[in-house]
């Protein structure tokens, strides 16, 4: 007897994923925010809050408060960015209008072409995050672990910006072709 792993199980497994990590995400962009909110705003010792990277944060805060504000808004940014991203994906689910039958679509063209700006605007934001990081420990800082503030590997996300734009548009030349297929028959 042979078991099969049919497309349609694979999607399954992917959605239930992209719910998964769009919910940690949003826990994650929704956290950084509350914390950034309360530190400046509310609590000045707020900053022993943040998840990983407190120790870099908290001596970034006593070291000045506009440089803290600067790295938590580019933390900010590219959490929100991240969950956005995988919302849109969620979304593409819910909505039903991934049509493995016609693989050519306009919608799968947006997706693929939202998800192409989206990495772009992540990359950018975490490369500007490295290198204000790096002109920071210049001016005295101690050097920040990028991962743990979760705005490392802006190389991957602009690496995959252009990949997915080529993919996009290999897409839209398909649309094309199915197109003019319709119009043929």
């Amino acid at each position: 007897m042979e078991n099969r792993i049919t497309t349609n199980q694979i999607l399954k497994v992917l959605q239930i994923l992209s719910w998964i990590i769009f919910i940690g995400l949003c826990v994650e962009a929704g956290g950084t925010a509350v914390n950034t909110i309360i530190t400046l705003f509310i609590n000045a010792h707020g900053v022993t809050n943040f998840w990983e990277g407190a120790d870099y944060l908290s001596s970034l805060h006593a070291f000045d408060h506009g440089h803290f504000f600067v790295i938590v808004l580019i933390m900010n940014i590219v959490a929100i960015l991240k969950a956005i991203m995988f919302y849109i994906s969620v979304k593409l689910f819910m909505n039903k209008k991934l049509n493995i039958t016609r693989p050519f679509n306009l919608e799968l063209g947006n997706f693929i072409s939202n998800l192409s700006f989206l990495a772009l605007g992540i990359g950018l934001f975490s490369f500007y995050g490295f290198k204000y990081s790096v002109w920071l420990t210049k001016q005295g800082m101690q050097p920040a672990d990028l991962q743990a503030l979760h705005i490392a590997g802006a190389d991957v996300w602009l690496f995959m910006a252009v990949i997915l734009f080529v993919i996009v548009q290999i897409i839209k030349r398909g649309i094309e072709i199915q197109h003019e297929n319709e119009l043929t028959i």
